[in-house]
This record gives structure tokens, sequence and C-alpha cells, in this order.
């Protein structure tokens, strides 16, 4: 199955995470596909615009997969985290504006890349936030890109707790930029995708290039500093314990 399907609708070119069976979670064939069809739009003439989105009603992505994360080693955790670097990357580099269509949750690794898109749209029931010290694993990447959108207490709180907000709430943190009716998320980003497709690519790619540029210092340090402190995290023993029960749970909950 194709993990990252592409459909090209009057310039814009829609983007969407497929693993809806497993609310869209982020793996490396995952990763590998988004990497590359982005780079391939972002080369695309045709394609003036970019929506982001999750397959399915009930997740954007449910952030990193479990399934892999849970026996990464010490010697696997530059690789993964930097496989994880490229794919955001990836969405900041867009020379095209790029809207996030929150159609369900976005957490952790799926958060993440809404605040690496230009826009993000989404329902009152969707639930956004970053819950990787729930899962064992220090929020770096995630507590500075929040950083670019909302203050120190508010990123405290959502890093340290690993709660998950609802639309109303991230709207009224500057979080989702659009609150709307669930079924008119999609048409509403495809309005705003349309809107910066009508803008001249050259001062629209110059912007960009702009904002990019300010915040990619920051942006390295955090990819670079996520390194050093996840492989304090696997040596502590603490994520592989607490996703290993994680998984243990659902193995139950799911029939046969």
């Amino acid at each position: 199955m194709t993990l990252v399907i592409c459909e090209k609708r009057d310039g814009i070119g829609i983007v969407r995470l497929n693993r809806p069976d497993r609310l869209n979670a982020v793996n490396t064939a995952l990763r590998t596909e988004l990497i590359a069809l982005l780079s391939e739009l972002n080369r695309d003439e045709t394609v003036r615009a970019i929506v982001l989105t999750g397959a399915g009603d009930r997740a954007f992505s449910a952030g990193q997969d479990l399934d892999e994360s849970v026996d990464v080693t010490p010697t696997d955790i530059p690789r993964w985290l930097n496989h994880q670097r490229a794919m955001y990357q990836a969405v900041r580099d867009l020379d095209k504006g790029c809207v996030a269509a929150v159609n369900g949750i976005a957490a952790g690794a799926g958060f993440q890349l809404t605040l690496c898109a230009d826009l993000r749209i989404g329902h009152a029931d969707v639930r956004l936030g970053q819950p990787e010290v729930l899962a064992g694993l220090a929020s770096i990447v995630g507590s500075y890109l929040m950083s670019l959108y909302v203050g120190e207490s508010a990123n405290r709180q959502l890093s340290l707790t690993g709660e998950l907000i609802d639309g109303r709430r991230a709207h009224a943190m500057g979080l989702l930029n659009e609150l709307v009716a669930r079924d008119e998320v999609m048409p509403a980003a495809l309005r705003e995708a349309a809107k910066m497709a009508a803008v001249p690519p050259t001062a629209m790619r110059l912007t960009k290039e702009r904002f990019r540029l300010r915040t990619q210092p920051g942006f390295d340090e955090a990819c670079n500093a996520v390194i050093r402190y996840h492989l304090e995290n696997y040596a502590s023993g603490e994520p592989q314990a607490v996703q290993r029960a994680f998984l243990a749970r659902r193995s139950i909950r799911r029939p046969g």
C-alpha cells in the first residue's frame, strides 16, 4: 500500500498520510515516501500550493509508530532522528504555501508536522499535543516548534504533561489558524491554499525563505539536541518499558 497519496486539483497538491488503520502513525516507510513526494511537488511548476492531511476521519497523524520506536537501540537513534528531521525539513523547505488540514488527532510527530506547515485548519473535536513524555521521551523538537506559536507557560504545560487539547483551545492559543465545522476542514484548507497559490511565486518563495532562515538555527539546535536526549532516554530503559506496556494493553483491547 502507498503510505502517502497525492491528488492534484486546480494547481493544489493534496497530500494524505495513508495509514488510517494505524491513525496515520509515522514510520520509516511513510517518512521516506513523504520526503520524496514533497520534494517532487516542490519542483512541479504546475503545483502552486499544498494541503497536507491524513487519510480517514480519525487522525491527521497519531505520531511516531510505537511498534518501530519500542525496538530502537542506541545505534539506531541518530539514523532514526535524522530521518525524522528530514521529514520536518521537507515541509519547511517547501517554496509554496502549505496548509495542514487537521482532520483528527495530531500528536507528537504528527503535531510537529502541522507546526512545520504555514497554516493549520481544524475542527472543535480534533486533539493536538505533545505526548512524548508519556511515552518516556523528552519533548525537544516539539517544544521548540511550539515556541514559534505559543508562550512559555502554555509550552511547558503541553510539553511536561503530555496533555492533548481540543480544537477550541488550540485555536484560542494560536495553534490552529482557523476553526471550522468537521466537514468544512478540507474545503477551508483548499480555500486558504488557493489564496496562497494566487500569490506571485517569487514573492511566496522569498517570503517563505526568510521565515525558514530566521528559524533554522533554533530548529537545527533542537534536532541536534534531541539525539543527545534520546540516547540518555533509551539508556535509562524508560521508553522501552512504557511503550511495551502500552502496546501490550493495545493488543489486549484488539479483538482476536
